[in-house]
């Protein structure tokens, strides 16, 4: 059977570092309250110049060169971003004509901080499908730009950045000792959305918006839905937390991530976090960790890798794919 094999990994952030201190300078916290409360010690702040598709297109060209491949060689460009350059065009056609593709077809994928796993199953889809060979599939964010700077409750959790990969299309033997992606479960409830949006839009205000969080009540959920929908990933792909080498989940909140791994029965050793350096980065946050982990020789070839995140919404899901 056919499979979505990573060949390639790729990251970009911002050149501006905002540790916890500066944030003392403009709202009412402290660097001890926000590490005590969320793991984050700093995060990437996106400058003049810097947008989600110029991030976006340097994580990709750094994808393509781990991979080895030429842009022209890549079939499909998905973009998983809240932050786009535009309305429209998609950034992913930004992106597209970035690297100087003229061929093929993009568009962006809009579920949140889950986005990156949205995007990856609908990768492994059209790779399935026949429709793609080889695709770029991206996570970039500025939700800098979308920040309340005045609301201390959530300007002191969210950074800028972009991870990619590339993955293929190839032969596989239909058992769990494949590589590429072995199951993908994806879930949605809208009845959520107050929890966690953005008070604003074209069709609504005709604005761009702030971001909006009630987060004690994203907390409550999350854990539950996330280990829900794990459990549904190891039901479809024959699997147990056991066999599990690397989990790398969305980069929200070290709470989060440590009650969730617990839940699991998955050691916090096999937990990739890079929360405390980025903070979250929304549906860049797992290839920018994925990036990390497998640029630093953690996660190698033939690791099975859990992917799992929850967003606005809410939307969830997870990804098993060996690397």
């Amino acid at each position: 059977m056919i499979r979505s094999v990573v060949r390639g990994f790729g990251a970009a952030l911002p050149k501006r570092v905002m540790p916890n201190r500066e944030l003392e300078d403009i709202v009412e916290t402290s660097d001890e309250w926000i590490v005590q409360r969320t793991g984050i010690r700093q995060r990437y702040v996106a400058g003049e110049g810097e947008t989600t598709a110029s991030l976006g297109a340097d994580a990709a060209r750094a994808a393509l060169e781990n991979a080895g491949m030429s842009a022209d060689s890549i079939d499909l460009i998905i973009c998983a971003t809240s932050t786009p350059d535009n309305t429209f065009p998609a950034t992913a056609v930004d992106i597209q004509n970035r690297l100087g593709i003229h061929h093929g077809f993009a568009f962006d994928m809009q579920a949140v901080c889950s986005g990156f796993v949205y995007a990856m199953a609908t990768a492994d889809l059209y790779i399935r499908g026949g429709l793609a060979k080889r695709v770029l599939v991206i996570g970039a964010e500025t939700f800098s730009r979308i920040l309340d700077w005045k609301d201390r409750t959530t300007c002191v959790l969210f950074g800028d950045g972009a991870g990619a990969l590339v993955l293929e299309a190839d032969e596989g033997n239909g058992t769990n000792a494949d590589r590429g992606v072995l199951a993908a479960q994806l879930r949605s409830d809208g009845v959520h959305k107050e929890k966690l949006y953005v008070d604003g839009g074209p069709s609504s205000t005709g604005t761009v918006g702030h971001l909006r969080m009630e987060g004690r009540e994203v907390f409550k959920h999350a854990v539950g839905m996330i280990t829900d929908v794990i459990e549904a990933v190891f039901e479809a792909s024959g699997t147990t937390s056991d066999d599990i080498d690397w989990m790398v989940p969305h980069q929200a909140n070290r709470r989060i991530i440590d009650a969730s791994a617990k839940k699991l029965g998955i050691p916090i050793e096999k937990v990739v976090v890079t929360v405390d350096l980025h903070g979250n980065t929304s549906a860049a946050s797992i290839p920018l960790a994925l990036a990390t982990a497998a640029g630093d020789g953690r996660i190698k070839k033939g690791d099975l890798v859990l992917l799992e995140a929850m967003g606005g919404g809410f939307t969830w899901g997870a990804v098993l794919v060996r690397w």
